[in-house]
């Protein structure tokens, strides 16, 4: 199963603005297209119970959404089983458990502690990250704090408006080093 971990950023790296959760604020409308888009044709995401908390987020409809979360509980009233559903196992073991039942691609979209613990298990096959030409100097990084040492290699960028937002996709190196 290919695993692509979709973000956009600022140039200087940063995901929210000031903290910020909400990112439809300062994302351009190419981005919310193209991120639209993904989540359209997407059969199976992962987000964090975060991300889900600080965006009103509607399931696309013959897809299955999964929020990662150490509570399950708190979100029972939520679950739509086949639709919408929580969990709290480990990246690996989701990774596993969705190999299983046959889906062919995994989308990570939200939340760098989802996102950090997908890299750190290595997990990830594809980065899609949307650069915004915005430079904020504090909000927070799509990897927490995490010794990490991973090889990127572009496989394609796009121009998307006259502003510059870049729409990339690099695939990820998991050669032994």
């Amino acid at each position: 199963m290919k695993t692509i971990l979709v973000f956009v950023s600022t140039v200087d790296g940063k995901i929210t603005k000031s903290g910020d959760p909400h990112v439809k604020k300062w994302t351009s409308l190419k981005d919310q297209e193209y991120f639209k888009k993904i989540w359209s044709e997407s059969q199976l995401i992962i987000l964090g119970s975060g991300t889900f908390d600080a965006e009103p987020i509607t399931p696309p409809l013959n897809n299955l959404l999964v929020i990662m979360t150490r509570n399950i509980s708190n979100y029972k009233k939520y679950e739509v089983l086949g639709h919408l559903e929580f969990s709290d196992k480990s990246p690996v073991e989701l990774t596993e458990q969705f190999e299983k039942r046959g889906f062919k691609t995994m989308i990570v979209a939200g939340g760098a502690h989802i996102a950090t613990s997908f890299l750190k298990e290595q997990l990830i096959d594809e980065l899609w990250l949307t650069i915004e030409p915005k430079i904020f100097g504090t909000g927070g990084n799509f990897v927490i704090e995490e010794d990490l040492d991973i090889n990127l290699t572009l496989i394609s960028f796009e121009k998307v408006n006259e502003k510059g937002t870049l729409i990339t996709k690099y695939s990820v190196d998991k050669t032994i080093k």
